[in-house]
């Protein structure tokens, strides 16, 4: 285990250690599954799944009001 120093908003700090005392859970660890779920993504993944994301937002659909008066 390291200890590390880090920076923190005092209002962010007081608001999430309030979180965690009244779910008891351990501040650190929550911090350190944070940090595990942010090094484990696979930023190219990631990026290709919100370029597929665009295509299908910009894609041509049909406005449909009412679905059962338009097909029966």
């Amino acid at each position: 285990m390291v200890l590390k120093t880090f920076n923190v908003d005092e209002d962010t700090y007081n608001k999430f250690s309030a979180l965690c005392k009244s779910h008891g859970m351990s501040m650190s660890k929550q911090v350190q599954m944070f940090m595990e779920s942010i090094v484990s993504e696979d930023p190219e993944a990631k990026q290709e799944y919100l370029e597929k994301l665009d295509n299908i937002r910009n894609g041509k659909f049909v406005r449909v009001n009412d679905f059962s008066e338009r097909y029966g």
